[in-house]
């Protein structure tokens, strides 16, 4: 169950409705399946987004790679949830039903970090709100049910992942159960579902009982409180795992050591030592990991003792590698009711020659004919972008990458995106010579990797890059930089723009890397994410200090000097994560004025299931260290007043911020930074119409805040004082309401 061989996604036998051949679109109607030759559907996926033949979105992605394998897929796009008809709308799957809540997880999908509602959905055609339930997957799942009883239900997704276990969760403010006994799935699973999904079709479609498959990486499943595969596995209580000191550091498995065998001897005996080879003790280490498995505290610890609520958090992030996994358990309920969550290790990643098959797929690459004209945010914002590469060796602890995607990075080919490059030259409408973007969770990580498969095998780090790069990381720049040249020079190709978020610690380290992107490939904005300026957030975070910025801005200012360009950064800052004060608040909002950035939008850090930073949130400790009782405390601003405050910090040139920013400077000693000279924050006066009387010059001092630039609101965005408006591209659309992925 933890070997880490992984078949080809490429070398199963096709299903037998290989006959049919492929669908135009996946059919979301019977008149669809009629015009294809269905009587039935093989497998009928669920998602509570709409419905766009494109790889970028999840549904289409495994719905053709499970269509490539010869299943006939059907699509129901954000049903009625309100009764179980819009479940029966594509008649019984002969396999299975599978559950998803869509690209994002639909509480961060509907909610706002205040707890607020949300006005659109950047997934539902014409952006039209409410098209979507509050924890989507259990409630189709649900319905699911109720539709076709005996039908195997599979639930995946960014939702059911950050879910898999015993979670902390924002939105009630409590720790719930994992996902399974809420949705009563079958089988959840988690992270790159591609490699899990595709065995699990061909095994139901052999005949096979889903209850019957418990040996798929990448999968979750209820078992019987105390159940194990065999009787050559073990239980391991996981304070075996957190264990004193720093993350990185363990025992040498590759190390020769004599192994003492002492039998009973006699006078005058001599005691057998026998001498036990490298590669047998690698062996026995490898075998004995293999076949056992890690119990963390039960739901009910968990949910009444924060400690072990963190010291479960770090014992999950802890056995994350795929290369060294091992199986997690979590006890649900009490007495002859409780039964165990068992989590397989995560998921082998794909090779490039696998992720060239799954996003080389016959993908239409345009929304489903149904929509007509409406418009899709989502879709606009990608429709002319590419993805190159999966994963993030980052690590920030407020990010979800770490959970659902993991940390090696997964790389297409040159060939395979230079393809993909004209297919949206050749094929997609509206096209005018621009690519929007070509990255992925960050835009810089192309084809980077551990210089040593052993060393990566082993390695239980959090992160490749913090508190420094790893000396083992391959941070390599040129494929990228071929990569780059190589697409802009393809004919009808004017412009490619690069909008995924940079990690700007990597790309100091390859200054042609810079010039590159910084001549060619800046549509007037780079975005890059600092989070904070201070170290104590920054710690928390997991993210590097200003210096790194500084390196960059400097390299960044210099080659568009050089390419007699004005361009500008913009960084991203967030507000109220764990580990920062207002002192910390102040002294980036100093930051802020000194280097001459006023921001636009801004919003707090939001807790999302799973995450480390989540854990901080919940618990008060700090679960990158070992959590005991007295270990260290993490500062946490929970109060609406507060984290209005911190906001506030960010915004210290919005007059609407000065009442609040007056009464909190001078509460921490500090009423020096008001007044009306430069080296003020705030003034003392208030002009008319924002709850104080005003001066009687009234708007002496102020100076205007620059034109707003409407960008993603997972953190908050910079904008350079007195800049010119975004100069960006007429054939790049604004980006929707989307959520950054980290960087």
């Amino acid at each position: 169950m933890n070997a880490v061989a992984a078949k080809p996604l490429t070398s199963y036998r096709k299903y037998w409705a290989q006959r049919f051949g492929t669908a135009p679109f996946l059919p979301m109607s019977r008149a669809e399946m009629d015009t294809l030759g269905w009587d039935e559907c093989d497998i009928i996926l669920v998602t509570g987004d709409a419905y766009i033949d494109h790889p970028s979105f999840g549904m289409a992605l495994v719905g053709r790679l499970l269509e490539a394998q010869g299943f006939r897929v059907g699509i129901i796009a954000q049903p009625d949830w309100h009764s179980a008809a819009d479940f029966k709308r594509l008649g019984k799957p002969k396999l299975f039903f599978g559950i998803t809540a869509g690209n994002m997880d639909s509480m961060v999908n509907r909610y706002t970090a205040d707890r607020k509602i949300r006005s659109d959905d950047a997934y539902t055609p014409n952006a039209a709100a409410d098209r979507r339930p509050d924890r989507a997957v259990i409630v189709y799942s649900q319905r699911a049910r109720e539709a076709f009883s005996e039908v195997p239900l599979v639930i995946g997704s960014i939702e059911a992942s950050l879910r898999r276990i015993a979670h902390y969760d924002y939105w009630s403010d409590k720790v719930r159960r994992s996902i399974l006994p809420h949705s009563k799935a079958d089988l959840l699973i988690f992270g790159n579902a591609e490699r899990a999904l595709v065995e699990v079709a061909h095994r139901l479609a052999k005949g096979e009982k889903i209850g019957d498959i418990r040996d798929l990486r990448g999968t979750a499943f209820m078992v019987p409180h105390g159940w194990l595969p065999g009787p050559e596995w073990t239980e391991a209580d996981s304070t075996t795992v957190d264990t004193p000191g720093a993350v990185h550091a363990h025992p040498d498995p590759y190390a020769m050591e004599a192994e003492k065998q002492t039998t009973k001897v006699g006078a005058g005996d001599t005691a057998v030592v026998r001498l036990v080879s490298r590669a047998e003790r690698l062996a026995q280490h490898k075998a004995a990991r293999a076949h056992t498995a890690i119990r963390l505290p039960s739901f009910e610890r968990v949910r009444d003792d924060p400690v072990l609520y963190a010291h479960a958090s770090r014992t999950f992030h802890l056995e994350s590698n795929p290369g060294n996994a091992r199986v997690l358990i979590q006890a649900h309920g009490e007495g002859a009711g409780m039964r165990d969550v068992w989590l397989n290790p995560p998921p082998i990643p794909l090779t490039t020659e696998e992720m060239d098959h799954v996003f080389g797929l016959p993908y239409a690459r345009a929304p489903h004919p149904s929509y007509g004209d409406a418009k899709i945010p989502a879709w606009e914002m990608i429709r002319f972008s590419i993805n190159i590469m999966r994963g993030c060796f980052g690590g920030c602890t407020f990010c979800s990458i770490t959970e659902h995607e993991g940390r090696i990075i997964q790389s297409r080919s040159e060939a395979s995106i230079l393809r993909e490059v004209e297919e949206i030259r050749d094929k997609t409408p509206g096209f005018t010579g621009v690519i929007s973007d070509i990255g992925g969770p960050t835009a810089n990580m192309y084809r980077m990797a551990c210089k040593d498969p052993k060393i990566e095998s082993s390695c239980r780090r959090l992160s490749c890059v913090y508190p420094g790069i790893c000396e083992n990381l391959n941070t390599d720049h040129a494929p990228l930089i071929s990569l780059y040249r190589k697409a802009r020079a393809l004919p009808g190709i004017k412009k490619i723009l690069i909008g995924s978020g940079l990690r700007y610690d990597l790309a100091v380290r390859s200054p042609e890397y810079v010039k590159e992107l910084v001549t060619h490939h800046v549509g007037g904005y780079l975005k890059i994410a600092p989070e904070h300026s201070e170290e104590g957030p920054l710690s928390k975070m997991m993210k590097p200090g200003m210096g790194a910025y500084e390196r960059f801005k400097q390299m960044f200012d210099q080659f568009s000097k050089e390419a007699g360009k004005e361009q500008y950064l913009i960084p991203y800052f967030i507000a109220a994560h764990p580990g920062t004060t207002d002192e910390d608040m102040l002294d980036l909002e100093l930051w802020l004025k000194k280097s001459g950035f006023r921001l636009d939008q801004v919003q707090t850090f939001l807790p999302t299931p799973l995450a480390l930073a989540t854990a901080m949130w919940h618990t008060e400790k700090n679960p990158l260290r070992k959590v005991t009782a007295d270990s260290e405390g993490v500062t946490v601003v929970r109060g609406g007043r507060q984290r209005k405050l911190h906001k506030a910090f960010l915004r210290w040139h919005d007059p609407e911020n000065w009442p609040l920013l007056r009464e909190a400077l001078k509460a921490m000693g500090r009423a020096d930074l008001i007044g009306p000279g430069k080296r003020h924050l705030i003034p003392a006066w208030q002009p008319a119409g924002t709850g104080m009387p005003a001066a009687p010059r009234a708007g002496k001092g102020i100076r205007k805040s620059a034109p707003a630039i409407r960008r993603s609101t997972t953190a908050a965005p910079a904008k350079p004082v007195n800049s010119p408006p975004a100069r960006r591209h007429p054939d790049v659309p604004r980006h929707p309401l989307s959520r950054r992925k980290g960087g």
